[in-house]
């Protein structure tokens, strides 16, 4: 182990995070930087695709998400996509150079024999020789065992913003059950993805206390993904206020040295990023991105332009073998 992997912190103080949030913004690069230069291969990211697997007409109220039936956006909703379509999709996936498979389904948590049919479809991507991520919503302990037992690698659940500002996000579920189903997911011994969404009203503090729960957590997610805001018409967010492109890669820089040995993954809101703000990101400590012209259900760069920027950028997609931390 290295130094820093020896010195992981799990208790930061709101006023350390703040601290860190408002220093010069040379400054606070050139510390994520080097952490991240420390631990990572700084011209490697790895790469990820998502797919809807059920589309649409979940019960939550999450004030962002088109999927919620309180909203309309104009979605159409879809069932469960067949395991032949999945496959179909997974070997595009690895062909564009993917090396994990991820899968959302619109629940807020899925019954044992909703379960049974995602557990095949996980069985057949790894055959693929894909790395595996669902996120289904709320897992009991029992179900993330089961996920755990037949090979899943990754469990999406993110706390989407800070305890504070939640309420104005989401009243179907609470802080805690998402709390709860992280640890289920860490107890099966499941790595763990787990980050927010930023660019939704909240202030510089909630960003910090978000930061905060992620990084004080009994271990570090593995994946730390930071969205931004995709604004859906239909959806109560749809007229926010978009987040500064700065702060964006100060959140990003931040999440780095709070958590040396993530992956920071560049996630949602790609498509309206400019490539010098995230050129800034992958310099800051994002090392994963999604591969794909659609995130679920909202539009994603397409991988030819992906492709283009990494050439520019002297970057290269990160294999199975090697998105590990790099101990020096």
């Amino acid at each position: 182990m290295t130094e820093i992997a020896t010195q992981l912190r799990h208790d930061w103080s709101l006023g350390e995070i703040n601290a860190l949030f408002d220093a010069p913004f040379n400054d606070l690069l050139f510390r994520a930087h080097t952490l991240h230069r420390a631990q990572h291969d700084p011209n490697a990211v790895q790469i990820s695709t998502l797919l809807s697997i059920k589309t649409g007409a979940c019960p939550e109220d999450c004030a962002y998400c088109p999927q919620s039936s309180h909203y309309d956006t104009g979605l159409d909703r879809e069932r469960l996509l067949p395991l032949n379509q999945i496959l179909e999709h997974a070997q595009a996936a690895k062909a564009t150079g993917a090396s994990r498979f991820c899968m959302g389904a619109a629940w807020r948590n899925p019954t044992d024999k909703q379960l049974d049919k995602v557990i095949e479809m996980i069985q057949a991507v790894k055959d693929q020789g894909l790395e595996t991520c669902v996120t289904l919503g709320m897992l009991s302990q029992q179900q993330a065992q089961r996920l755990k037992q037949v090979g899943l690698d990754y469990y999406n659940h993110n706390l989407d913003t800070s305890p504070e500002f939640y309420g104005d996000i989401i009243t179907t579920r609470d802080y805690q059950d998402r709390l709860d189903t992280l640890e289920h997911v860490r107890d099966a011994q499941l790595n763990v993805c787990c980050g927010g969404i930023v660019g939704m009203g909240e202030s510089q503090q909630d960003r910090a206390s978000l930061l905060q729960q992620l990084a004080n957590l009994p271990n570090h997610p593995e994946s730390v993904p930071i969205n931004m805001l995709v604004h859906v018409e239909g959806t109560p967010l749809f007229s926010a206020e978009p987040l500064d492109s700065i702060e964006f890669v100060r959140t990003i820089a931040v999440a780095r040295i709070l958590m040396p040995l993530s992956m920071v993954r560049l996630s949602a809101g790609r498509e309206n990023m400019s490539k010098e703000t995230q050129a800034l990101c992958f310099f800051a400590g994002a090392n994963s991105i999604f591969y794909g012209e659609k995130l679920l259900t909202t539009p994603n760069p397409e991988a030819a332009q992906d492709e283009a920027l990494f050439q520019q950028l002297g970057l290269r997609p990160m294999g199975n073998n090697d998105n590990v931390p790099v101990v020096v």
